[in-house]
């Protein structure tokens, strides 16, 4: 669909309604960070597990599923693809050995640092119809909303 005939829905209804625009706005940062991240393997799915893996608060995949709000069967896949390219392991838990906490690997990490410089460039790209003190105002509102 190109921009005029996207731009044809703008005085619609529906085009007021925030949880539309939220919605609207996700399909299309998740769209633009896919395709930023495809040369390094990873989807936007799996670039949040890695860098939560890489934060050093050892999520469990229970964790991780309640967090990106998926079922517990499509983190156990994402996890599955990042462990078998190196990415991240899967270890028990301090507290119950029963659970695995997920934790990057060197290799997760050093690809974690180049996601990162993608993603960033990418949101500067589907941000830029923003100003700098505009997008810090989106950032800290979503921030409020989701928190």
């Amino acid at each position: 669909m190109t921009k005029r005939s996207i731009d044809r829905f703008r005085d619609t209804e529906l085009a007021s309604e925030i949880e539309f625009l939220l919605a609207r706005a996700r399909n299309m940062g998740i769209i633009h960070a896919n395709e930023s991240l495809v040369s390094l393997g990873l989807k936007a799915r799996s670039y949040v597990v890695l860098s939560l893996a890489v934060s050093g608060l050892k999520p469990t995949q229970r964790e991780l599923a309640d967090f990106i709000n998926l079922d517990a069967s499509q983190i156990v896949a994402i996890v599955d693809d990042l462990e078998k390219k190196g990415l991240v392991a899967r270890q028990p838990a301090p507290s119950d050995r029963r659970t695995n906490v997920i934790v990057a690997t060197d290799l997760g990490v050093e690809r974690y640092g180049q996601a990162r410089a993608v993603t960033a460039q990418a949101e500067l790209e589907s941000l830029s119809a923003l100003s700098s003190d505009e997008q810090q105002t989106l950032r800290d509102l979503l921030t409020r909303v989701v928190f």
